[in-house]
């Protein structure tokens, strides 16, 4: 069973391998690991993608991952996405191979790239708010935000955690947690510059 594992840890040599160690004696095995914030407080957050053995339970992994000092695991969770990691660059990839549909296909590579459970892509409208693209877990409406820039906000379920950037003036796209974790000042700048970038992308489609 693949699971993801986010984590703070001193970012120092070898508190990584100090982790992984743990894992791999409470019974996980590691499929890839990505970076995700180098804090200024002296502390790194991680995501570890992993499998567990059979009889394994995920809160072994976590109580043997607290158990190292300055070490706490933030959020554990199934990962539906099976072992596939998609980072930033790979998504830049799938953008420019196909320009034309880069803002739906932008939408569609969000759950992956943020380990979040939906995205969509949001049109501002006399009413209020209209979703034109969105994956499949996101809701059949969202109200509009006004945004400069990304930032967190909030929608009608409590226990989602979203964050949404300005595609333009009449449309933002969305991302969505159910149930944690917190969306980090680094995954906003991340989203803030692919948005940014599938806007550009887009646009030279059509000159």
């Amino acid at each position: 069973m693949p699971f993801l594992l986010r984590v703070e840890l001193p970012d120092v040599p070898g508190s990584l391998g100090r982790v992984a160690s743990a894992i791999g004696e409470a019974g996980g095995d590691i499929d890839a690991i990505e970076i995700v914030e180098h804090r200024a407080d002296g502390m790194a957050v991680d995501d570890v993608l992993l499998e567990t053995a059979a009889g394994t339970m995920p809160d072994s992994i976590v109580s043997a991952c607290n158990s190292l000092d300055g070490v706490k695991v933030v959020w554990i969770s199934r990962y539906a996405a099976g072992g596939n990691l998609f980072l930033d660059l790979e998504a830049v990839e799938e953008l420019t191979a196909h320009p034309a549909t880069a803002l739906d296909r932008l939408i569609d590579l969000l759950p992956a790239t943020f380990r979040a459970d939906w995205g969509a892509r949001v049109r501002r409208t006399e009413n209020g708010a209209e979703i034109v693209h969105a994956t499949n877990a996101a809701p059949e409406r969202f109200e509009w935000h006004d945004l400069k820039r990304a930032a967190r906000v909030y929608g009608d379920d409590d226990d989602n955690v979203i964050a949404a950037a300005p595609l333009d003036t009449n449309e933002i796209v969305v991302i969505a947690r159910r149930g944690g974790p917190e969306i980090l000042d680094s995954e906003l700048a991340r989203l803030g510059h692919l948005v940014t970038l599938a806007g550009s992308i887009a646009r030279s489609a059509t000159t």
